[in-house]
């Protein structure tokens, strides 16, 4: 997985805020001499993150009508981040895509940990392989944007949080992670519980955002849903090598709801 240093993190959020991303403010860094370990200081942002509250209270009404255009325009604002200032993030090898990147990771980490067969998850290696989409430009991408790595309040978006999994690759990575179905908390809308995918792709580009080619978004969203599967796996593992963790379990049990998910997906797409 990707790897991020506290050190790291500090000079993304203030690189995002810079670029007009709504984040919390951060304050202070730690330095290694100073004996306190890895650590940064950062504002308190009012507000809830818990996505059933979001999808099912009446208090959150506005909300849910107002975030798939503020998301929107916060990932446009994230996509133009200067990648030039943050020598950190991991990036695709040169000569290599995003896509091309991103599958080979998954598929090697499936191969190590996996530890009985899944049909589905071989045949989804198998259909991404065949429909690579083309080399994209590359962007800074958030790598877990998704409601639940939101701030919101009664008006909507406050803050993106959970940036540990931010890289360097193709920017359509992120909103085919947002259509993702378990982010949708069991909604039935596609993008998090809020819309449809064509509401957003139109809002993302109003804000400024490049183009989307919807065939692409798939592709990512098909992976997507590949890529937490076998997050789901590496749970699991964790907990029968001996963590005796209640969510690292139930999460462990979730990996037929992707493989249905793919399937759907798949037969679709076809």
């Amino acid at each position: 997985m990707i790897e991020s240093s506290r050190a790291g993190e500090f000079v993304l959020l203030e690189t995002a805020a810079a670029a007009g991303v709504p984040v919390p403010r951060v304050r202070w860094c730690a330095d290694d001499g100073e004996g306190l370990g890895s650590a940064f200081v950062m504002d308190f942002v009012p507000g809830e993150t818990i996505a059933r509250r979001l999808l099912r209270d009446a208090e959150y009404a506005q909300a849910r009508e107002a975030l798939p255009e503020q998301l929107a325009a916060a990932l446009v604002r994230i996509h133009a981040m200067n990648a030039s200032e943050l020598p950190e993030l991991t990036r695709p090898e040169p000569g290599t895509t995003p896509a091309a990147a991103e599958l080979a990771r998954f598929e090697g980490i499936h191969r190590a940990i996996a530890p009985d067969p899944h049909p589905a998850f071989e045949l989804a290696l198998r259909w991404l392989a065949a429909r690579l989409p083309p080399s994209q430009r590359q962007t800074v991408v958030h790598g877990d944007y998704r409601v639940g790595n939101v701030i919101f309040g009664p008006e909507g978006l406050r803050a993106v949080i959970d940036w540990e999994l931010t890289h360097v690759g193709d920017p359509m990575e992120d909103v085919g992670w947002l259509c993702v179905r378990s982010w949708r908390f069991g909604a039935r809308l596609p993008v998090g519980g809020l819309c449809e995918r064509e509401r957003f792709f139109a809002a993302y580009e109003r804000a400024g955002g490049a183009p989307i080619d919807p065939a692409v978004v798939r592709w990512w969203e098909v992976f997507g849903n590949l890529r937490w599967g076998i997050m789901t796996l590496m749970q699991a593992q964790t907990f029968l090598g001996g963590v005796r963790n209640v969510e690292l379990a139930s999460l462990g049990r979730r990996t037929c709801e992707m493989e249905l998910e793919l399937l759907d997906l798949m037969d679709g797409g076809a």
